[in-house]
């Protein structure tokens, strides 16, 4: 009998190791994760760890045969700014490592006559606004507002949002019988900070890189100005968005795909939040032309009503909660305590 259980994949990454966290914490099913690299020692004893590749399809045909999966949290992306480097590896790893999960998972649902729950985490690049009037215009945007992304990690997860609403709803339409469908679930993200892991690679990661390079003393030139706009989201809301949305009832839930947010800051708000912190801190801003547009591409907030009605989302950290009780306390610590 296969070992029923929650697959996380990207697991080393940000999100993936405080989902590991707050996953063993609970009653849920055994964790099985799975990343390019190990997990961090102190991590290890939560999980059956399979060091691999998503795009590897001999891996997810024997992980198949080994488990079956009751919820999986697909977490493994090459972000936007590395993307922008290697757009088709990024095209390889987000679109085609998303599309062989879903399809192992979707087989597994109609196996099994239950749906497989599938949380998969989207990002406010895939909104592309085309000029800074409009963005300040439509400061707030909806779900199916602008979706028109500007870079490759964008149009990937905008892709993969509706690859996953057609293996909710249309999958084998044309099949004699009625399959059983994927449960397909979509957040939003905001730009995320953590206090306890670095920055790796994101585009609206300025915000975090200026807390942990005030924290080791280090001046910090900002690649954007200090008008940018975006919203921001504290990193234990955000696993706890995907806790909620992955519990929530499906008959309350009317999309597949949802936004949400905490709190919107602009380059130089953040910066005096961490100056009120760090003193000395050094940070200077040095726009860098190819990133600035995709910054200003980005909405300055989020819609997110319907997160709201469906499934009871509300965040826990506004931003002055947010830098004073877990980003600036823990940054501070991390390197205190190297």
């Amino acid at each position: 009998m296969r070992k029923k259980v929650i697959l996380i994949t990207g697991a080393v990454g940000e999100i993936g190791q405080a989902l590991i966290q707050s996953l063993a914490e609970s009653d849920a099913n055994d964790l099985l994760t799975l990343d390019l690299q190990p997990l961090p020692a102190d991590l290890q004893h939560l999980s059956t760890h399979i060091q691999g590749d998503i795009l590897d399809k001999n891996l997810l045909t024997r992980l198949v045969t080994e488990y079956e999966f009751d919820t999986v949290f697909h977490l493994a992306a090459l972000l936007s700014a590395r993307g922008e480097f290697a757009p088709e590896l990024a095209h390889r790893v987000n679109v085609e490592g998303t599309l062989g999960l879903l399809q192992l998972a979707a087989e597994q649902s109609q196996r099994r006559g239950d749906p497989v729950r599938f949380i998969f985490p989207s990002s406010i690049a895939v909104y592309g606004l085309p000029d800074l009037e409009t963005k300040a215009r439509d400061y707030f945007v909806r779900e199916w507002d602008w979706n028109h992304p500007t870079t490759m990690y964008g149009c990937n997860k905008l892709y993969c949002e509706q690859l996953g609403a057609y293996y909710s709803r249309h999958y084998q339409q044309l099949a004699a019988a009625s399959p059983v469908m994927l449960d397909f679930r979509s957040i939003r993200f905001p730009g995320l900070i953590s206090a306890f892991t670095t920055p790796t690679g994101g585009t609206s990661d300025y915000g975090p890189e200026m807390l942990h390079a005030a924290a080791q003393d280090n001046p910090y030139a900002c690649f954007v100005r200090e008008d940018s706009v975006i919203p921001f989201m504290a990193m234990p809301d955000a696993v706890m968005a995907l806790l909620k949305l992955a519990q929530a009832p499906r008959e309350r839930l009317t999309r597949t795909v949802y936004n949400i947010t905490s709190f919107s800051l602009t380059a130089a708000e953040i910066r005096d939040l961490v100056a009120q912190a760090f003193p000395n801190a050094i940070i200077s801003f040095e726009a860098d032309g190819k990133r600035q547009r995709i910054i200003d591409s980005w909405p300055a907030g989020l819609i997110d009503k319907a997160a709201h009605r469906d499934w009871g989302w509300e965040p826990a950290y506004g931003a002055e909660r947010a830098f004073n009780e877990y980003l600036i306390p823990n940054i501070m610590k991390r390197y205190r305590d190297v």
